[in-house]
């Protein structure tokens, strides 16, 4: 049920990933922003602290929940059951996000694109998932899909994967103008109090393009545009502006943390399929799964058979596929070749390098355990020891922070996130859980992600006079909270910004999860293919 005494839109969220002040500004002072830079000049804004770590699949729950990982319980883009992982979606994320939060005090809202938010429960509004799931998403309500193709286009999440150069530039301008357009209608056909529109295309750019200056600014002027033509239609009274993380080039060597493990005689290894670190999660939702072409599984084969990575290209010339071939075999194939941790028989070991951090085999919780309660103390204090210990081939040190996970994590899901947090000293180390035989490597990528994204607020109910004093990604949802003066959860761990007034944080009933889970159920049942799609 809506307040019956106001309507429209009073509260936007913008969502960009990726974005810090060093990739805003010069976008702005080039004049492809201006939208987005009218947000930061007339508004108050700051550079946005993020978590400790700024996996986006991690970081964009803590932002619409206003919690830590070890509260929403979500710390990277897979989760974990003993050894077994799939890929995160948002029936894992254990926390009321802010659109439940409204729903309950009568608000209605209208999500789209957001990341990790699908399967959708239900609200009083409308949910269309951003990446995190199928290319073509089940929305909240029923049926919504069906009505965005017929009324701005056939809606899709993701770009076309097989674009290149030009095509792929406008790829990202369709799906930025799609993402304005969607919003705008359910806008009007919704009439919600709050909006959260997110753009995933300026990360996707940095991380996959960050130099090509073209494409960079393309991605920049379409969601500059995009941005304009929502604030156009939808003149919002309060705006947010607000980044999960930033990037910035690394500067380092990748660090092997389970070469780093083996070599400490705490890590076991094995070839062949299975194991961890878990293979690429784009690829494992793609159709057909990797692994099933002739050269993975003569790879896999091969590695099965006692090869490692480097013997692959002998056992693949053997068959006839080798010399000027070999170097379009995909990645997949080494990985399917390369070495993999054996957890059961590991007693420390990284389940991924997104992670920041070691999980150590407890008998009393993992099912093969190795390390008993009584020693796993003494086993964590010695891989802190160890991890704060490691330098870098220059000298420097390789972490600014290490410790038990509790030091930065509180909640009830702690213990289901890595024991040991290993802090990249600066972010310039990039962390890598594949066993390559050496500690310490050259980085597969060109930028890495830092907690440090942006945020601005704007509009007639933010005291723009009022500077934002130390914000943090926490602070973002309480903060939205109290703009449409809906108190914040007291389980909240940020609060309430200052240039927006609102009223204190209340006790909201623990999250139970079980329409999320009902819904996804539900969906499962009809269509027993739910889940499937591309990533990104």
């Amino acid at each position: 049920m809506r307040d019956s005494d106001q309507s429209g839109l009073r509260t936007l969220l913008v969502g960009l990933e990726g974005v810090c002040e060093r990739v805003l500004r010069p976008q702005v002072e080039a004049g492809r922003a201006p939208t987005l830079g009218g947000l930061v000049a007339d508004g108050t804004a700051a550079p946005l602290p993020s978590q400790v770590v700024p996996e986006p699949a991690s970081a964009w729950p803590s932002l619409y929940t206003g919690t830590n990982p070890g509260r929403h319980g979500v710390f990277d883009r897979v989760v974990f059951d003993g050894y077994d992982w799939r890929p995160a979606s948002f029936e894992d994320v254990r926390e009321h996000a802010l659109w439940e939060l409204l729903d309950r005090r009568g608000h209605a809202s209208v999500v789209v694109n957001a990341p990790l938010t699908g399967p959708p429960a239900p609200f009083d509004g409308a949910l269309v998932p951003g990446w995190g799931g199928p290319d073509r998403p089940t929305c909240h309500p029923e049926g919504l899909l069906a009505d965005l193709d017929d009324a701005v286009g056939d809606y899709h999440v993701y770009a076309d994967r097989d674009a290149t150069g030009d095509d792929w530039v406008r790829e990202a301008r369709r799906l930025a103008g799609a993402r304005a357009a969607a919003f705008t209608h359910l806008v009007d056909r919704f009439d919600p109090a709050f909006g959260f529109l997110a753009f995933h295309q300026t990360g996707t750019v940095l991380a996959e393009r960050p130099e090509d200056e073209t494409a960079v600014a393309a991605v920049f002027e379409a969601v500059d545009d995009a941005v304009a033509s929502v604030l156009d239609a939808t003149d919002p009274d309060v705006v947010v502006l607000a980044s999960e993380h930033g990037v910035a080039p690394v500067a380092g060597p990748s660090f092997r943390v389970n070469d780093f493990l083996r070599d400490a005689d705490l890590l076991a290894a094995d070839a062949g399929p299975g194991g961890l670190p878990p293979p690429d999660v784009d690829e494992q939702l793609d159709e057909p799964p990797p692994g099933s072409g002739v050269t993975e599984r003569l790879a896999s084969a091969a590695a099965t058979a006692g090869a490692t990575s480097q013997r692959v290209a002998a056992a693949l010339e053997r068959v006839g596929i080798g010399g000027a071939l070999r170097g379009l075999v995909p990645d997949s194939v080494a990985r399917a070749a390369r070495e993999r941790v054996d957890p059961e028989s590991s007693v420390a070991y990284a389940r991924t390098g997104t992670e920041y951090g070691v999980r150590i085999n407890r008998a009393d919780r993992e099912p093969d355990g190795v390390v008993s309660p009584a020693e796993y103390p003494s086993v964590r204090s010695d891989v802190v020891d160890g991890l704060r210990a490691v330098r870098t081939p220059d000298g420097t040190r390789a972490f600014s922070a290490v410790g038990p996970a509790e030091q930065f994590f509180g909640g009830p899901y702690v213990s289901e996130g890595p024991d040991v947090v290993a802090v990249p000293h600066r972010y310039d180390v990039h962390l890598d859980a594949s066993l390559r035989g050496r500690r310490f490597g050259d980085p597969p990528t060109a930028y890495v992600r830092v907690p440090r994204g942006v945020l601005a607020l704007s509009g007639d109910a933010v005291d723009t006079r009022v500077a934002v004093d130390e914000p943090h990604l926490f602070d973002v949802a309480p903060t939205v909270l109290a703009s449409l003066g809906v108190p914040p959860s007291s389980r909240m761990d940020g609060s309430t910004l200052e240039p927006v007034s609102g009223p204190e944080p209340e006790e909201y009933a623990p999250f139970t999860g079980g329409t999320r889970e009902a819904a996804t159920a539900s969906r499962r049942l009809s269509n027993p293919g739910y889940g499937d799609g591309d990533q990104r």
